[in-house]
Formats: structure tokens, sequence, C-alpha cells
């Protein structure tokens, strides 16, 4: 079977429309009427606007804290939106609740964890894991259809039947991300919010898992959400790639675009960081300062104490994304008045 990630007409499986989630981070009750502090309220995504393709491939970047893994848990209904409206195939969530999805949306969306050693239940057993969607969604329930059903999700992500019978603790790292992926395929979805997926795992254990879940993809016809601070992971799994920086989406192009020619000067940066393997002397600026603290973000541009090409405008006004003539969308004023490199 062949994705239809390539195909820029194919309709959007997911639709974000101007998203925002806050958290409130406030001290309790008491301690704000003794110190008289108001509350506090993190805004971790702020108008969240995107599409992601059926077929595709869509990549959130960013440095830590920058709002990637919210993105994701608000897709799937573990957090409701607080601004903004979020549709899959055309289906608007039901509620402002966690769990906002309906029950057939529900079985149609998945999520694999960053963390393959915190995300299986230590006690029970593999085939119980694996089996735990299927009896949540009412998609199978004979012992004999759950057993054959696990067996076959065990081989497709390069497992034995025997291994159903074992518990978390006797796998290595790599073999419990397939698990969770074992898990996560088992309701037969069509989306999957992926976040880090091999964050937590050596090297060349992380190659065989991104191969699994190409050719997962290219099997079964799957959409990803795939989030990672890895470019290098990046570029060989995304068709399509958004940078995020304190909430806000900054740039968003297709993944070739993106890594040969980057608009926003946060984008450079990150590409710069990555280490240069062929030695080619190229001019190199790596990543500067620290990120604002999001409770306090600064007024305008919210990158423009660490950009070197800021004016007087980055700095009262924020920038809008906005559609370059090579198709991608950017949030810079530097762009916009082509003060930044091509």
């Amino acid at each position: 079977m062949t994705t239809v990630a390539a195909s820029e007409g194919a309709p959007p499986l997911i639709a974000l429309h101007a998203v925002g989630r806050d958290f409130d981070v406030s001290k309790p009750w008491l301690n704000r009427v003794l110190e008289r502090t108001p509350r506090q309220l993190l805004r971790a995504v702020d108008d969240f606007s995107v599409q992601v393709r059926k077929g595709e491939t869509m990549a959130l970047v960013g440095e830590s804290g920058c709002g990637k893994s919210t993105v994701a848990r608000l897709i799937v209904g573990l957090f409701p939106p607080s601004r903004g409206s979020i549709e899959f195939d055309g289906n608007a969530q039901t509620t402002s609740t966690a769990g906002a999805w309906g029950p057939e949306v529900r079985r149609r969306m998945q999520m694999i964890f960053q963390d393959p050693y915190a995300s299986l239940n230590p006690r029970w057993r593999v085939m119980d894991i694996v089996a735990e969607p299927l009896l949540a969604h009412g998609v199978l329930t004979r012992r004999a259809d759950l057993q054959a059903r696990v067996f076959e999700l065990l081989g497709q992500v390069g497992l034995t039947p025997a291994d159903g019978d074992k518990y978390p603790h006797e796998f290595s790292g790599g073999q419990r991300q397939r698990i969770s992926i074992a898990r996560a395929l088992s309701s037969a979805p069509e989306f999957l919010a992926c976040d880090e997926p091999t964050s937590a795992l050596d090297v060349s254990v992380q190659a065989q898992i991104l191969n699994l879940m190409k050719d997962l993809q290219d099997r079964l016809g799957l959409t990803y959400l795939f989030i990672s601070h890895n470019l290098a992971v990046v570029s060989a799994m995304a068709t399509r790639v958004g940078v995020m920086y304190l909430g806000r989406l900054v740039e968003l192009a297709d993944a070739a675009m993106l890594f040969a020619r980057p608009r926003h000067p946060y984008t450079r940066m990150l590409l710069d960081a990555i280490p240069d393997i062929e030695m080619s002397g190229r001019p190199r600026t790596p990543v500067a300062g620290e990120v604002a603290n999001p409770l306090e973000p600064p007024p305008g541009c919210a990158f423009h104490p660490r950009c070197p090409l800021s004016n007087q405008r980055c700095r009262i006004e924020r920038p809008e994304l906005k559609a370059e003539p090579e198709g991608a969308l950017v949030a810079c004023h530097a762009v916009a008045e082509g003060r930044a490199p091509a």
C-alpha cells in the first residue's frame, strides 16, 4: 500500500484552528491571599493553527518546553483546549473537557509516548497490555479472537507470540517501544501522535524503530504527528515540519524546503546547532541565549531577545504567519521586510 503523504491535494485528517491551552500554575489559594499575589496562568500553546493531511508525517520541532507535547495531547483529547477548535476528519470535539472525542473518533487515533519504561504497566503481561484498547473500544471480546489479534500485532512489530506471556521488565528499551507501537495499532487507528518515540533509545535502536514506523505507515496508510527535538530524525521521517517557539508556530514548510532553505532565524539557529560531521567549514551560529520565562513572555516577537535580526518593530509587534513565495509559512518581521538572508 502506498501512502498519500506526497500528495499536496490530500484532504486534512486533523485541523486545529487558533488553538490555545493555558495551565493554572498558581500557588495554593491561602498562599495567594497571605502573599497578595494573583493567579498565574502558563500559556503552553497560543493561537496554534495547522492541518495534518491524510497519509503524511507532520513533524513538530523546537526546544524543550515549547508546547510540542501539549499539542499532541490536545489532539488526542488528553487535554481540552482553552481556546479554539480541533477537528478530526471533519468531526469537531464534542465537549470542552478532557476526553472530548466520541467513541468512534477515539478508536481512530492513538498515541505513542516518549518513555517506554514508564508508559507500560509493569504488573501486566504484554498480552493484556496490547489487548486493552481492543477491550476498551469493544472491538473484540472473545478470548480466542483477542489472542489471535495480539499475536498478529506482535508479529507486525517484530516480536513473537511467546512474548505475549512476558512482563515489560523482561524486554529492552527498543522492544518495549515495539510493544507500545503494537498497543497503539491494536484498534486499527488512522492517526498516531508520536511524542518523541525514540529519544529514550540508543542510536542503533532508534533506526530500527524509525524503519518499523515507516514500514507500518506504508502498509497501513497511517498518518503521523511526529514530535521530536532531533532534527536528524525529523529529516528522515517528516513530509512537513512545523517549528514552535514558546507555544507558537514560527515556521511551517515542506521538510526538504525547510532543511535546504530555512527562513525564520530560530529555524536557522536550530539547524546550525547540528554537528557538522562533513567539516565543511560553513559559518555556523549556535543557538544563543535562554528561552524566555513562559509566565512572562517578551512583548512583540517572543524570539526577539535572542534574535540577531530584531529591531524596534520586533519588540512591540507580534508577527503573524505569512506565506512565502516558495510556499512556506513564516512568522517573522525580518523575513517579511527582506532583512533576513535568503
